[in-house]
């Protein structure tokens, strides 16, 4: 029986995934790499310290990582102020037929507190979660299970009893890893078929999400 949803944030609750995909490619830009539109995919959801790690197997040990994020984060936020913040189609139904559910709800995500945190509130979801665990908090993130272990445990239940729900395939293999069942809302690819194997279920929108628990 499930008794807490764990919800990444990025491309899941909020429709920020896509801004990734733009910005990645512009920040090293500034620093004289070109990144392709596969590889800004394959940045999805990725933590720490697997995200540096793989720029410098790209683009070379030289790279500066910590520079080239900051570049991005600026120029994600910049635009983020011009366009605004939106949620994801269905989250509120889900978060509040949750809530009237009395079904635990916590967030699991790659970025650092304080921006999810604000990204939260901004849309006003931030209310809804029992938990904010960020991948500042473990060891490593995605892909790797510590995050969704670590919020298992916070919230005192085993990952067999949280449903994990996910856009990116970092994401749903740091859940799957971890024991979770996980539900994806594709955002910015359909899982492939080795993704697919993954998966208790893929759904088209947060609010399909419902009837799982009918």
């Amino acid at each position: 029986m499930i008794q807490a949803v764990i919800f990444d944030m990025d491309g899941t609750l909020i429709d920020t995934e896509r801004y990734y995909r733009i910005f990645w490619p512009k920040a090293l830009a500034v620093f004289g790499y070109r990144m392709t539109d596969e590889q800004a995919l394959k940045m999805r959801s990725l933590g720490r310290p697997f995200a540096a790690a793989q720029l410098r197997e790209w683009f070379g040990d030289s790279l500066d990582y910590a520079a080239v994020r900051e570049k991005r984060k600026a120029l994600m936020e910049e635009c983020l102020r011009q366009e605004g913040l939106r949620c994801k189609q269905g989250a509120v139904r889900l978060l509040s037929f949750l809530k009237e559910r009395g079904i635990m709800a916590a967030v699991a995500t790659a970025s650092d507190l304080e921006r999810t945190q604000k990204y939260l509130e901004q849309v006003g979801l931030i209310g809804y979660f029992n938990h904010i665990i960020s991948a500042t908090m473990v060891r490593e993130g995605k892909p790797s299970p510590d995050i969704y272990q670590y919020v298992c445990r916070e919230m005192g239940l085993a990952p067999k009893d949280c449903l994990a729900v996910e856009d990116s395939p970092n994401g749903v293999l740091s859940a799957y890893r971890a024991g979770c069942q996980v539900i994806m809302v594709p955002d910015q690819t359909e899982p492939d078929a080795e993704l697919a194997k993954c998966l208790y279920a893929r759904v088209d929108s947060l609010a399909d999400i419902v009837s799982f628990f009918a």
